[in-house]
Formats: C-alpha cells, sequence, structure tokens
C-alpha cells in the first residue's frame, strides 16, 4: 500500500508529517468527531435526521443509503464492504446507513421489500439501486456503473478491472492503524519488523522516519525553537530541532537548506552530527522526491 500524498501539509508515509496532531492527537479528535469515531463518510441516520442527512447532504455530495438491520448476521459481511468503499472513495460519495428496525416508518416511507435495500440519493432526489447483500465484486460493479454516470471517478476500480492491488503487509497495517490509534511506539515497533524482514521496503522507511521525527518533536515550542535557533547558528543541537520543526510544518527544502548550512560551517563531530541528521530527514520523503534530490545535492557541494 503506497503512500502518494502532496506537500504541504503532508509529506508521504503514514505519519502526517504537516499535521503531527494526527499522530499525537488521534484519540482526542476521535471523540469529537462522534460516538466510536464513526468515519465521516459514513452516517448513521435516523428518521428524526434522515432528511438532513440524506437529502440535503445530497445537495452537495452522492450519498449512498444502505436500508438494513445491522444485528442481522447476514448483512454485515455486506455491511464492512459498503464501508470499505465508502472509506476508498475517499469524499466522493458518503454512505448513510439507517437501521430500519429501529425506525420503521422510514421502511415504509422507502417502500421497501427487502434487507438490506440500497438507495441513490443525489440532489435532493431519492432512487433505488438494489435489493439484497450483493457480493463484494457485483457491488463495486454496480455502484461504478451508478457514479460513472453521474461523472465520478471511484478510487478503486471495479474488482477484475485494471491491475490488482497487492496485499497488505501486516506490519504495514499494524502500523498504520497504531498511528491511528497515537500509539507511535507500537508503530515504530511494526515498521521495525518489516524492515528486518524486508530491509528496502520504501513505506517502511518513510513510515519509520515519520515516527521519529513526530516523537523528537512533540514536547518542543515551535516558535521558541525557531526564534532561538535564529539567533545562535553555531548551537548544532538547536539547528537540528529547528530543522524538524521545518520539516513538520511542510518547509522541506527550508530544513534541509538549514542543515546544509551547518555542515558547510562546522567541522568534526558537529559535521558529521549535521550530516548524519540530514540524511535520516530524507529517509521521510521517498527517494525520487525532488526536494531529497535537490538535497543531497548540496549536501554533497557541501561536503566535497
Amino acid at each position: 500500500m503506497a503512500a502518494d500524498f502532496s506537500r504541504p501539509g503532508s509529506l508521504y508515509g503514514a505519519v502526517d508529517l504537516g499535521a503531527r496532531k494526527q499522530a499525537l492527537e488521534a484519540q482526542a479528535r476521535r471523540e469529537a468527531a462522534g460516538p466510536a469515531g464513526a468515519a465521516s463518510d459514513v452516517i448513521e441516520t435516523t428518521s428524526a435526521t434522515f432528511n438532513a442527512d440524506v437529502v440535503e447532504r445530497s445537495l452537495n455530495v452522492p450519498v449512498i443509503v444502505e436500508a438494513t438491520v445491522p444485528r442481522a448476521e447476514q448483512v454485515q459481511q455486506f455491511s464492512g464492504t459498503m464501508e470499505k468503499l465508502a472509506t476508498e472513495a475517499g469524499g466522493a460519495w458518503v454512505l448513510a446507513r439507517v437501521d430500519v428496525e429501529a425506525n420503521p416508518e422510514l421502511a415504509q416511507a422507502l417502500r421497501m421489500r427487502a434487507i438490506p435495500t440500497v438507495y441513490l440519493a443525489f440532489q435532493g432526489q431519492l432512487m433505488p439501486l438494489f435489493e439484497g447483500p450483493l457480493p463484494e465484486a457485483q457491488l463495486r460493479q454496480a455502484l461504478a456503473q451508478v457514479f460513472e454516470q453521474l461523472g465520478i471517478e471511484l478510487l478503486a476500480p471495479p474488482e477484475g478491472e485494471g491491475p490488482a492491488e497487492p496485499p497488505v503487509d501486516p506490519d504495514l497495517l499494524a502500523a498504520e492503524q497504531a498511528i491511528e490509534k497515537g500509539d507511535l511506539d507500537a508503530a515504530a515497533a511494526a515498521y521495525e519488523r518489516l524492515l528486518a524482514r524486508n530491509p528496502g521496503d520504501e513505506d517502511a522507511k518513510i513510515g519509520l522516519a515519520g515516527v521519529g521525527l513526530v516523537r523528537r518533536t512533540q514536547d518542543l515550542d515551535e516558535a521558541d525553537v525557531l526564534r532561538r535557533a535564529a539567533g545562535d547558528p553555531a548551537d548544532v543541537a538547536l539547528q537540528i530541532q529547528a530543522a524538524d520543526l521545518q520539516m513538520l510544518s511542510g518547509a522541506v527544502d527550508e530544513a534541509f537548506e538549514r542543515l546544509v548550512g551547518v555542515v558547510r560551517r562546522t567541522s568534526g563531530a558537529d559535521r558529521d552530527k549535521a550530516r548524519v541528521h540530514l540524511l535520516g530527514l530524507f529517509d521521510a520523503l521517498p527517494s525520487d522526491d525532488p526536494s531529497v534530490t535537490k538535497g543531497r545535492r548540496n549536501l554533497a557541494n557541501a561536503l566535497f
């Protein structure tokens, strides 16, 4: 599962380096977001909220409505697949699930004949799509056809079309889940296990470097560090902290150039300390990132 983010604001990898609160305050944000940390692309709607959750929302984004009985075992796998596809869509559409057992008047208004029944709400209009729990391949195909008609390209291709997505490495998945919980130690351990098995895995290198960056800076006062670093360019440790903070804010080139400057001005142990740290920051980005290419070239010029 190769990461593919853009700068600034996110510097690739499993850790959002441009917004470190994603790792450090994940639990607090989930609690503020709603019950059980429900994802924003999956809405639990009721008769009382259906108009706002579905009809009004559909004026801005398509809404797929899953009318179901969540406790029924025969629909639980289907519901999980629906959530998976909603997450893959990345906000192109949202899933609204209604428990018709708890909201019988809504089931009557929807004229349901089977559980589940899936509807599309678009531009304030509600229309039925299909009945019954479809297998994932058929579900992907059905939704792809609907969104193709609406001119919306789904992020994940229907099964059987396009290149097959490789399975996710279990340690990479464990690291991502740990980061979502704000557990940086568990994330680092998972990345290290992956690298022990596959030393060349770039996702693991980027993720581990990102976790290290967040760990090193989580107790720093950014404004204070940058102010003091500006007044004391000879303090190598302070310059390293400032470079870390610039990486987190998305100022990648500035962070690299700061440490290249330290390499130019120093010698011996100080110079080596700055050089090694800069090489570690390079690991937080893909090796072919233009900023890394430029930074390596500038470092070589400073050294030789």
